[in-house]
């Protein structure tokens, strides 16, 4: 595998045109942040994508803060308020043939550290079921005869309230170990006077991802002080427990990271074949929140069934990520998404690479970093 003494280059976190321009030359420093600046003031806008309400995003043609772009898909144009600043790191943004690619995928665990990660998200998951009042009976042959109340009632569906309080605790709770495990790497890198292979800016990116994913669905309802005090509850044992375990294993913690993102995909797909049976009937023609709309350049009639295809999209690629990552030596390989990620033509169908899939990964982008050097 590609160790950091091998191939720990300058060049991780950015992966556009401007940004491989900058970073084939200089290294990450105040000279690449000045490169990376005046790229962004000279490069035109992209299609007619608008600066965000919540952030820099790598669309825009200029912005207050110089955002590091990735691999991005697609836009879409909308008029927005100026920048507030709530989200600034990379995000992926799909288009339609890629939000439709997502499959339910599960990891097989054969290690005992991946048994007992599944044995955790399995007691996680029951837990969680009955904290939020998860009921998904199977619906019977002759549902076609019954109403939405009727099947309510009978606990085969759920209505959107119940849906919204399995969302907000599932999302309050799902931001915390990216934050926890950049934390511990920021920490050891400090310690150790060393530099980190890529993985805390990853491992940021999907923290904020997460927290957005919450202040969005935040836009629907204002959960009950007992529904906030069981969250803080929940989050300050999670935080613990997952900080006090990345430290004794980072491939266990990111392999449960992994089975949990397993989950939340089959959450939303549940949510998003509910909505198309019509089985939600408030949300079939709700329109997408604001937020939702500038986050993930939607369109701007876009509606929140758009939001629930984004959302699992991104839940997907932080499975792929988390199962990536648990394939790899946590204190020597380099992160292979630090530079690019792969599209959701990828993501979507292999719950993630193995090591050696993320060696040729990163030999790829050091090589697309090598020819883009080259050219005028």
């Amino acid at each position: 595998m590609l160790s950091t003494a091998r191939l720990y280059k300058p060049i991780y976190f950015y992966s556009t045109r401007s940004a491989l321009r900058c970073a084939a030359s200089r290294s990450i420093s105040t000279s690449f942040t000045r490169c990376m600046a005046e790229e962004l003031k000279t490069t035109p806008p992209q299609g007619n994508a608008a600066k965000g309400t919540e952030g820099g995003h790598q669309h825009d043609a200029s912005s207050r803060v110089a955002v590091a772009p990735k691999h991005v898909t697609n836009s879409a144009s909308t008029q927005s308020p100026p920048i507030l600043g709530d989200w600034v790191l990379f995000h992926p943004v799909y288009t339609p043939e890629e939000l439709k690619s997502v499959s339910l995928l599960h990891h097989e665990a054969k290690t005992w550290s991946d048994k007992l990660a599944l044995v955790f998200v399995s007691v996680l998951r029951k837990g969680f079921d009955i904290v939020s009042r998860y009921k998904h009976k199977p619906v019977p042959e002759g549902a076609k005869n019954m109403t939405i109340e009727e099947l309510r009632k009978g606990g085969y569906i759920m209505d959107e309230k119940q849906w919204l309080a399995r969302i907000l605790f599932l999302e309050a709770i799902a931001g915390v170990p990216g934050m926890v495990a950049a934390m511990a790497r920021h920490l050891m890198s400090l310690r150790l006077m060393k530099r980190d292979a890529g993985w805390i800016r990853t491992l940021l990116e999907e923290a904020e991802n997460e927290r957005l994913h919450l202040m969005t669905f935040m836009t629907l309802r204002n959960p009950s002080i007992w529904f906030r005090g069981l969250i803080l509850g929940a989050q300050g044992v999670y935080f613990n427990a997952f900080f006090l375990s990345y430290l004794i294993s980072p491939r266990m913690c990111h392999r449960l990271v992994g089975f949990l993102e397993e989950e939340a995909v089959i959450t939303y797909t549940r949510i998003i074949e509910e909505i198309n049976a019509g089985r939600l009937p408030e949300w079939e023609t709700m329109d997408a929140p604001a937020i939702a709309k500038d986050y993930w350049r939607l369109k701007p009639d876009a509606k929140l069934i758009d939001v629930m295809y984004a959302v699992r999209s991104d839940e997907t690629t932080h499975r792929f990520v988390n199962h990536t990552l648990a394939n790899l030596n946590a204190k020597t390989d380099v992160n292979p998404f630090a530079i690019r990620e792969p599209n959701m033509f990828v993501k979507g169908v292999s719950p993630g690479f193995t090591r050696e899939e993320s060696e040729r990964y990163v030999r790829e982008s050091h090589a697309l970093v090598k020819d883009r050097s080259s050219k005028p």
